[in-house]
């Protein structure tokens, strides 16, 4: 269950309102490697707006750009487990703001917030600061140039910030990063030569023949 502060909650009870999504990307200088940051949202005009920041729970405001920034948001996923969730966002292409921000900046793997924020519609104010919906990554950018009398897009597919928790780290088990760790740590000092080496026994010599398990019979030996 989801909970919303108690203004959001009476303006859904009274069926007095205007929803409207809020995008804010961390994208990055491609020559300072500088993080950038740009708001967007799906009304009209620019705006400064209030958000309930999804890592301190605190509120703060950003600035939103407008005005058909923003064209389409994909439903999004409400689920209680750790399930990767893909998000499809798709901007304007002939937006001079959309352009500035796929083109000059990289926004491969920036950070993405999706916000749901509701006006009442006599006053066109936010009842309460935009409550965070989705937090994630840019897994892949898509730029369609048309050509004459065809129409373009700018499509941003987002991965959710638990497919963090599916990846590998590869470097656990070598000498350099163990001792990263602790300098006096050399348990994977061999590990990389091990297999290679040659045991002698006896009068035999080579490397280390591994016996085949035998199978049980009856759960014994």
């Amino acid at each position: 269950m989801r909970n919303i502060s108690a203004e959001n909650l009476a303006a859904l009870e009274a069926r007095q309102l205007v929803a409207r999504d809020f995008l804010w990307i961390v994208a990055r200088d491609r020559v300072t490697n500088a993080p950038v940051t740009d708001g967007m949202w799906s009304g009209v005009g620019n705006i400064s707006a209030s958000v309930i920041h999804p890592d301190t729970g605190a509120m703060v405001t950003r600035d939103w750009f407008g005005s058909g920034t923003l064209v389409q948001i994909d439903d999004i996923p409400l689920v209680s487990n750790l399930s990767v969730q893909n998000v499809t966002i798709r901007m304007s292409q002939v937006s001079e703001h959309v352009a500035i921000l796929v083109r000059q900046y990289e926004c491969k793997q920036a950070r993405v917030e999706i916000y749901r924020g509701l006006f009442n519609p006599d006053t066109r104010q936010m009842v309460a600061p935009a409550e965070c919906r989705f937090v994630g990554f840019v897994d892949q950018i898509e730029i369609t140039t048309p050509s004459e009398n065809e129409e373009g897009s700018v499509t941003l597919t987002c991965a959710s910030h638990t497919q963090e928790m599916t990846r590998a780290n590869t470097s656990t088990r070598s000498h350099a990063t163990q001792i990263l760790r602790d300098p006096n740590d050399t348990f994977y000092q061999d590990a990389a030569t091990v297999q290679e080496w040659e045991v002698f026994w006896g009068s035999e010599k080579g490397k280390v023949q591994t016996q085949k398990k035998r199978k049980k019979f009856l759960g014994i030996f």
